[in-house]
């Protein structure tokens, strides 16, 4: 993926990841498209941040996402990037069905159908383009669990593979994969989390990332170097004492 020159959709950007990526890639020259569930924050966004074009999408409702489709492709017929941005993440206790069921239906709905569903809505357009991309968001966490998150270390593991496996199906395409690999960041995607000084700065991730996709343009996964203690530990064989560090007895994990 080219740093510049692209004009980008990515559902899920109303803040935390998404939004920073999002102002982030349009000082770089692309033209930007932010979605979301909150009228209010993406009326928000376009009036603090001129030049963003924003739409109403929820990631968790298939109807939706191909109503967004429609009005960003009406609108920019020359989208050649779409970031999957759109997740959730919860805690859960599986000793009991009432305490994990709801929530972890919720949490692959929108994390691994609501993925694949955006894919669905643009890939098409995108193979008519001379130069596209889909880029993924996983996790760290994909790669090592999170003993508090079951469902959520599921669906980004789920998210990894399939990026692994439209790479190979859309080689014969203009499209490529990358997929974004998260570590900890401050954001408010559980509560608390703002204020987790385990947790990598939002400024510093968006500025590492920025700098991985113009330092490597056909980068097949951007990972920022905090979160390769989590991607590379049953590869350098240290797979359990990440697992201990991740999962501190007592403590929180993430």
């Amino acid at each position: 993926m080219n740093i510049s020159g692209n004009t980008v959709f990515i559902p899920g950007s109303t803040s935390g990841l998404g939004l920073a990526l999002a102002l982030a890639l349009r000082e770089r020259g692309n033209t930007v498209v932010v979605g979301g569930r909150r009228a209010d924050l993406l009326e928000q966004i376009a009036a603090e941040h001129p030049g963003i074009d924003t739409v109403r999408v929820d990631a968790a409702d298939p109807a939706s996402i191909e109503a967004a489709a429609e009005q960003v492709l009406a609108r920019h017929p020359g989208l050649n990037v779409l970031v999957t941005m759109a997740g959730v993440m919860s805690a859960e206790d599986w000793h009991r069905p009432s305490s994990f069921l709801a929530t972890a239906e919720a949490t692959v709905t929108t994390n691994l159908l609501g993925t694949i569903r955006l894919v669905a809505a643009f890939v098409e357009h995108l193979q008519r383009q001379p130069d596209a991309t889909i880029m993924t968001v996983s996790s760290g966490l994909a790669f090592a669990p999170l003993k508090a998150t079951p469902t959520y270390n599921a669906t980004k593991a789920a998210v990894h593979m399939l990026s692994e496996s439209l790479r190979l199906q859309l080689a014969d395409t203009s499209v490529k994969v990358v997929e974004l690999v998260p570590p900890a960041v401050r954001t408010a995607l559980v509560p608390g989390h703002e204020e987790n000084e385990a947790a990598m700065p939002l400024e510093e991730f968006t500025a590492e990332v920025v700098g991985l996709i113009e330092a490597a343009p056909d980068a097949r996964e951007i990972q920022v170097e905090r979160v390769k203690f989590l991607r590379y530990g049953e590869a350098r064989g240290d797979y359990d004492r990440v697992v201990a560090a991740l999962n501190p007895a007592g403590g929180h994990g993430e």
